[in-house]
């Protein structure tokens, strides 16, 4: 006998249950009149039936969120990255046991009734009301699926999911005219593919695949009896049957189920109880998602990855189409990333800067010619422990990287390509004293730098006359900014944009003669991209990370194409060559140099040793390595990295070596081409040493490694050239 309330009459529960009951009968009545008018239910308060007869275009066949796969550039596994895991598969790839279990346990008339078990619904009224609460419900698994539907679209959006299951009699109604329609233009068999596909299984497992590798590790084609039975019983409540943390509920709900196959004929009763004996054998495969599970340190170059996706039209027109393209995965996307340069510029930084060091450093690797990302790794780890960061401190801040870092002396090159793009000879000579006031005024793009600054070498022994291959060889201040002054600042700012070196933070370059000492912040990526100019005849190539991606049907879909540009010329890049090729051989990037192939580069330091660099390349690769405090707090004196103590760091021996280490490892079985350079002959001047070979950022003899005797720089139609000044090139 039904309880009554104080004063008579049904409780708040029975009147809920008949409210519904009658609430249902008349919707499926009304359902199949083709419903009039929501406002003739009573039900148009805002919130309830809004929206009524716009029945979203793709509710038979939602597009669920799967996991996204990430490969490198030989098709192996960087990471899974996912909003929800998932992989969705047909009838044919999930065990018949499956599919009978979850029917028999949600829906056993499902083959025999509507959208609506109007049977059921009788039965659950009356069993509620008797009971005086809730204890059966009536919704079909048609009505599920569609409330699914409806949470999967709401997203991660917490609003929108309370919304989307909100008890309410419109969204009630709502859900049963949808399941009318799925029924009539799906049929049964895919109602039931596409209910296996969204319903939640617990863990962070989304439909029966996902489920079947998290708790058995194998797929759900192989599901066994008891395996599947398990599974169809924890849709019901994922926390409360969680076969990992409770598995005692797990068991009882899973013979429930076994039970409920034999009553209906599914099984025989002896199958019910042999599988009901067994135990709970689970083969758990931990999740794993995201960039942080990026072996080999990729989880930066993954989360590049992401946010290359983010950022681009090419993948929708706003962030948000394109955040919800990425949330919704299902993709396999093929990156630029080798394993091989990946390893190896992985295993270079972490040997030689440690993770719990006082700096950090970061190196990029990119292929001339291509722009391809080729590796990206740093000292510290993709992480949030200790010692861990999500900061890329290879990348610029709008990539996820910081605002930079002062390039120093990696930044004369591009003074020097301007210089002889504007026809100063390679012979150049200028006093470069070892300390001098900037010359003032100085020209820029749009009016005249003036100002009072002053600028040194790095050692008093340091004293020109320099032509441009020894003051490149030993990084001489005092040239370049004689050197700059003399061609004026807007070529040189043209000639960084031409070569896509930009700042960091994407504000513009400041045009100041102090410029040419790389006194603004950059990236790691952003010089590796632009010194891969010089080893591209002149060519400038916008970094790329994303050869091709396949979309969740197996589609190609279109991906953001690389492009290039001239920057110089052809023999402006081969002159840098030729000034960057002495750096290495017998300037201040000797312990930069590579054994048995070309290889071309330039040291730097920042002002107080804030940040330290080699930037070099050869035919086929060209990378930046950067050392410092990633907060421009820690200066680099009476410090040690990697075991090793410095009394100063230069970018000859911390960054050098890094970079000499990850590209003989990157480029090791590869073919070895020779640079092309021009031939410049050098007077041998040896100022500027002080005897331990320690001039700016540690020179050598200051001799450029192409120098042979009766070499000459000659053009069609000039005199030949040797040393002087007159900018006659």
């Amino acid at each position: 006998m039904a309880k009554k309330r104080d004063g008579g009459g049904l409780s708040r529960t029975q009147q809920a249950a008949k409210f519904l009951g009658v609430s249902v009968l008349a919707g499926a009545v009304l359902a199949g009149l083709a419903l009039p008018a929501a406002g003739a239910l009573g039900l148009a308060a805002k919130g309830s039936v809004e929206g009524f007869d716009e029945i979203p275009a793709n509710l038979k066949t939602p597009p669920l969120s799967q996991r996204t796969t990430i490969l490198d550039a030989d098709g192996g596994e960087i990471a899974k990255v996912y909003s929800r895991d998932r992989t969705v598969v047909g009838l044919k790839d999930m065990s018949p046991y499956i599919q009978k279990a979850i029917v028999a346990i949600e829906d056993a008339r499902f083959y025999q009734h509507g959208a609506i078990d109007m049977k059921g619904i009788l039965r659950a009224v009356n069993k509620n009301a008797r009971s005086g609460g809730v204890s059966e419900g009536a919704s079909t698994l048609t009505q599920q699926y569609v409330k699914n539907v409806f949470v999967e679209e709401a997203g991660n959006d917490a609003d929108k999911v309370a919304q989307a299951t909100q008890q309410t009699i419109g969204r009630k109604v709502k859900e049963l005219k949808y399941a009318i329609q799925v029924e009539q233009e799906l049929g049964k068999r895919k109602i039931l593919q596409n209910y296996l596909n969204i319903t939640f299984f617990g863990q962070q497992a989304y439909g029966v695949e996902a489920a079947s590798q998290r708790y058995f590790s194998k797929h759900a084609k192989d599901l066994k009896l008891e395996e599947a039975a398990l599974l169809a019983g924890i849709v019901q409540s994922p926390s409360r049957y969680d076969p990992v943390n409770s598995p005692k509920e797990a068991t009882r709900r899973r013979n429930t189920v076994l039970q409920r196959m034999a009553d209906l004929k599914d099984i025989s009763q002896a199958q019910a109880d042999a599988a009901a004996e067994k135990p709970i054998d689970l083969a758990v495969s931990r999740p794993k998602n995201g960039c942080i599970t990026a072996v080999d340190g990729a989880g930066f170059f993954c989360d590049y990855i992401r946010k290359v996706f983010l950022g681009n039209k090419t993948f929708g027109k706003t962030r948000k189409a394109r955040l919800k393209l990425w949330d919704q995965g299902g993709m396999t996307i093929r990156t630029t990333l080798d394993p091989q340069t990946q390893k190896s510029i992985q295993a270079s930084v972490s040997k030689h800067v440690y993770d719990d060091d006082p700096v950090a450093s970061a190196a990029a690797i990119v292929e001339p010619g291509t722009g391809r990302i080729l590796g990206m790794g740093q000292s510290r780890p993709y992480g949030f422990g200790p010692n861990q960061t999500q900061l890329n401190l290879s990348v610029d801040e709008n990539m996820g990287g910081g605002a930079g870092y002062q390039p120093g002396s990696t930044f004369k090159p591009v003074i020097a390509a301007a210089a002889l793009e504007q026809g100063t000879s390679p012979y150049q000579q200028y006093s470069s004293p070892y300390r001098m006031p900037y010359p003032s005024p100085v020209q820029t793009c749009n009016g005249e730098w003036t100002g009072t600054e002053s600028t040194q070498n790095e050692n008093k022994r340091e004293v020109g006359p320099y032509g441009m291959k020894e003051a490149t060889a030993k990084s001489v201040n005092t040239y370049f900014v004689q050197l700059i002054s003399d061609i004026g600042i807007c070529p040189a700012v043209k000639m960084a944009q031409g070569m896509g070196i930009e700042r960091a933070d994407g504000r513009k370059l400041q045009e100041v003669p102090s410029m040419t000492l790389g006194v603004q912040e950059m990236s790691p990526l952003t010089m590796a991209a632009g010194y891969a100019t010089f080893a591209n005849g002149g060519q400038y190539c916008s970094p790329v990370a994303i050869e091709s991606i396949t979309g969740p049907r197996g589609k190609a879909m279109k991906v953001p194409q690389g492009s290039c540009r001239t920057a110089m010329s052809k023999r402006t890049a081969d002159t840098i060559n030729a000034l960057l090729k002495g750096v290495v051989e017998d300037g201040t990037g000797k312990q930069a140099g590579l054994k048995g192939r070309d290889s071309a580069g330039k040291t730097g330091t920042s002002d107080d040793r804030y940040a330290a660099w080699f930037v070099g390349y050869t035919p086929n690769a060209a990378g930046a390595v950067w050392v410092g405090d990633p907060l421009h707090n820690r200066k680099m004196y009476n410090i040690t990295i990697g075991g090793v103590p410095h009394e100063k760091v230069y970018g000859a021996d911390t960054p050098g070596p890094i970079w000499r280490d990850a590209m003989t490892g990157a480029l090791a079985g590869r073919p070895a081409p020779a640079l092309p350079t021009v031939p410049i002959n050098d007077p041998g001047k040896d100022k500027g040493d002080d005897g331990k070979g320690k001039g700016r950022d540690r020179p050598g003899r200051g001799h450029g490694g192409d120098d042979k005797p009766g070499d000459r720089w000659h053009l069609p139609g000039f005199p030949d050239i040797l040393g002087g000044g007159d900018g006659g090139w």
